[in-house]
């Protein structure tokens, strides 16, 4: 099977073939081409998806990855980083192995392309020539007989003629003898032209054509095989990352496999435990007998001076409440400043409605709803009012639940002694090159050191102070945390006694609002094996919540409610916290009555220096 003998009279459809063939290579180049930028932008956006999810540095998204499922998560981002990284090789891969080398070839077969197809086209056009020189010499011989034909029927006509002179007869005769002569020569020529053409044209078929079509054959047949081979190629590109990619995959299937939601959980424990205990039975409320409460941070003083307990949150029940929840916030949970405001009296004048405006009376929601709404209202932290101002957290971390402040301090202690171990390193190498120096006092000066030296014994000592100071309140902090032992005490009568008193106190302490949020002073979570007495002097020394204006009562109201106070027409009284959206005004009578009214009862005046001037009507 050859092109040459079997193809020989089809050079132009070789041509048109040949041409077809190189398209078809530039076109699974530019596949290949496309194929390597699909696999760089999938690379690209793996490896921008991997880094946005990536957690932030010295961020609190740091601090949640040390989860085992946040830790897969972060295996898994990493993995497809490299997951990424295998795409990439197979881009380069195949631009190296595919896309260069077959545009180097593809230059290189053009070239030959054209190198052969001008030999036939040379072989065409000679044989062309031979025929032009075959056929001119046929029709010269042709032209030369006819000549030669009449010249002797030209002289027998002559002959003939009597009248014809001798010598014109003569004339006649030579003529007729020079024409076939040259008919003769012609027919020689034209023989010899013959001859050759028809082995030229032997050669051409036979020869030439065949031997060009045959390199043009094997030309496009190295090309297919070219094309075949690439095509190998890119599927082995593919098949050589797949290990890697198989290890990424299982890299991610081990992380996944060590999430553990045991240990998850007990992280959680650890990173939020207070080390409180939860709060006790809350008393029953008889209301079948009338009674008139009015509820103020006097009455909860003058209680706890004269050593009383009221009969619907005294005794056990104070006790077990949560040492960190001011009194106010429960009272506030369950009664009716938790519900909406009362309208003002419809008349201009209080006197007109003889007892004066009500307190709200609204049913109760359940105890079971209320208890659920405060478990989960989140915690406002008071000794954080500081950093609201501008201001950093207290160093011995007792703004924080005890079980909480153990850990930093647990994590500070650690810090200080690694610091300590870093200096202690590097005073180490630096009294051994003092040593060097001294022996051999050509390497340098032992002086020059000392200054160092005393710098790393003032900063090791500096650092072993700041971890006593820390350790001793390490030391404060897990003697005062309760113990298994105690927690089953806890439940005895002796420790609801000492722990009702401590309660009663830190409510004064303890700041509630109608809208359930409450705030938490410094160093209270400390105070859970202290004596009822320590407990209170340290909240009594709490600042009081700062005025920022007055108000006049434009109505009376008696506060019937847990977390109110009761009001009179006309009086005038410091305002502490403003209406959030709830219809209800924090005031203060004096340094220990405060109090919430509605907002509609009083006119109030805020101060310039807090919000500008602002009356309610």
């Amino acid at each position: 099977m050859s092109w040459g003998t079997e193809l020989w009279d089809q050079f132009d459809n070789l041509e048109k073939h040949t041409q077809w063939g190189i398209d078809v290579l530039e076109k699974y180049i530019k596949f290949v081409k496309e194929r390597t930028e699909i696999e760089l932008s999938y690379a690209k956006q793996l490896r921008n998806l991997s880094k946005k999810y990536q957690p932030k540095k010295n961020s609190k998204e740091e601090e949640e990855y040390r989860y085992t499922s946040t830790k897969a998560f972060l295996a898994t981002l990493n993995e497809m980083n490299d997951y990424a990284g295998q795409h990439e090789v197979i881009s380069e891969n195949m631009t190296s192995l595919i896309t260069g080398e077959l545009t180097r070839y593809v230059q290189e077969l053009k070239q030959e392309r054209k190198s052969h197809f001008h030999d036939g086209r040379k072989a065409q056009q000679h044989i062309e020539t031979c025929w032009k020189q075959l056929e001119a010499s046929k029709r010269r011989f042709e032209r030369d007989c006819k000549e030669a034909d009449r010249a002797q029927q030209y002289f027998e006509k002559m002959d003939a003629d009597i009248n014809v002179t001798k010598a014109d007869v003569e004339k006649a005769r030579q003529q007729a003898q020079l024409r076939h002569q040259m008919a003769e020569d012609s027919k020689a020529e034209y023989s010899s032209t013959l001859q050759k053409f028809n082995s030229e044209q032997h050669d051409h078929y036979y020869t030439h054509i065949p031997n060009i079509f045959q390199k043009i054959q094997e030309m496009e047949e190295r090309r297919i095989v070219r094309i075949g081979e690439s095509m190998k190629t890119f599927a082995e590109v593919d098949r050589q990352v797949i290990p890697i990619i198989g290890k990424c995959l299982d890299e991610i299937t081990k992380a996944a496999e060590s999430v553990d939601h045991k240990s998850d959980s007990q992280m959680v424990i650890e990173a939020f435990k207070s080390g409180f205990e939860p709060p006790g039975d809350i008393d029953f409320e008889d209301f079948t007998q009338p009674m008139k409460r009015t509820i103020s941070e006097s009455s909860l003083s003058n209680s706890r001076g004269d050593g009383k307990s009221e009969p619907k949150f005294g005794s056990k029940s104070k006790g077990k409440l949560w040492p960190f929840i001011k009194k106010n916030k429960l009272m506030s949970l369950l009664t009716s400043p938790h519900q909406p405001p009362p309208p003002p009296p419809a008349s201009a004048s209080p006197s007109a409605v003889p007892n004066g405006p009500q307190s709200p009376k609204q049913q109760k929601e359940p105890l079971s709803h209320r208890f659920n709404e405060f478990m989960t209202s989140k915690p406002k932290i008071h000794c954080f009012r500081s950093l609201k101002r501008g201001g950093a957290g207290p160093e011995d971390f007792s703004n924080l639940p005890p079980e909480q402040r153990r850990k930093k301090l647990q994590q500070k202690v650690d810090e200080l002694n690694k610091d300590i171990q870093k200096e202690m390193d590097q005073r180490d190498a630096l009294t051994k090159m003092k040593d060097v120096y001294i022996k051999n006092p050509q390497m340098g000066d032992a002086a020059s050191v000392d200054h160092r030296l005393a710098e790393l014994g003032q900063n090791i000592e500096k650092l072993r102070l700041e971890v006593q100071k820390f350790e001793g309140w390490l030391a404060e902090v897990e003697g005062r945390l309760p113990s298994r032992n105690e927690q089953a005490r806890r439940q005895s009568g002796l420790y609801e006694a000492q722990n009702t008193s401590a309660v009663n106190s830190c409510a004064q302490d303890r700041e509630s609002s109608p809208d359930g949020s409450y705030t938490e002073e410094q160093s209270q979570e400390t105070e859970m094996k202290v004596p009822a007495t320590d407990f209170d002097d340290e909240f009594d020394d709490e600042e009081p919540l700062p005025t920022i204006g007055t108000c006049k009562a434009l109505y009376t109201f008696e506060g019937q409610n847990e977390g109110t106070i009761s009001v009179a027409e006309g009086e005038m009284l410091y305002v502490i916290e403003e209406d959030k959206g709830d219809g209800w005004t924090r005031i203060r009578r004096n340094e220990d009555e405060e109090g919430y009214v509605p907002t509609s009862y009083v006119e109030v005046y805020l101060d310039k220096n807090a919000k500008g001037a602002m009356t309610y009507i």
